[in-house]
């Protein structure tokens, strides 16, 4: 898509194309819109609304999903990695007493938010703290990633892969550290 074909979508369209994007990535959407701001396509304090709300409702939908999910549910999929229920136990204790730093960092980490958010849901994090806490970090990640596209917007693609190879990092990490759990565990069991 060229930029005069985004151009002539987000004037036509304007928020309904931004606002279900942004629910489902939302910093490379904020980028975007942070350039099309500068270009005058959208309005600045619109689209950050905008974005900000989107980034809430998808973080209520990881909320909600954990806290319907529990432990039950899960557990036995967690059970390949060594979860066992006493474990699991005592990391939604530690949740519910740190939950609050927990919450904060995992949002301002890109790749660490899907489990927060799922973890604040699953030790039943009032939703209220949830709401207010993920707001405080909701606010400055969205203005960063505005501003970023606004300074920065001709290279917004590269932003994307940035992010995008941010989170493959993490998540390649993430992958080698669990399996060597899994090899360790299997040891300890033989």
């Amino acid at each position: 898509m060229t930029e005069a074909d985004l151009g002539a979508l987000v004037r036509h369209y304007g928020m309904l194309v931004i606002a279900p994007l942004a629910l489902l990535e939302g910093p490379v959407i904020s980028v975007i819109s942070g350039y099309l701001a500068k270009l005058g396509l959208i309005r600045l304090p619109q689209v950050y609304a905008v974005l900000v709300l989107a980034d809430l409702a998808g973080d209520v939908l990881l909320y909600t999903l954990g806290r319907q999910g529990r432990a039950g549910m899960a557990l036995p999929w967690l059970s390949v990695f060594g979860v066992t229920r006493r474990r699991l136990a005592r990391v939604l204790r530690g949740f519910r007493a740190k939950g609050g730093r927990l919450l904060v960092i995992g949002k301002l980490t890109h790749s660490a938010g899907f489990a927060v958010l799922l973890a604040a849901g699953m030790a039943r994090m009032p939703f209220a703290r949830f709401l207010a806490l993920n707001l405080l970090a909701t606010l400055p990640k969205v203005a960063f990633f505005l501003a970023l596209g606004w300074w920065f917007g001709r290279i917004a693609d590269r932003v994307g892969n940035w992010l995008l190879g941010g989170t493959v990092l993490v998540l390649a990490c993430a992958a080698i550290a669990i399996t060597f759990m899994i090899i360790n565990r299997k040891r300890g069991a033989e």
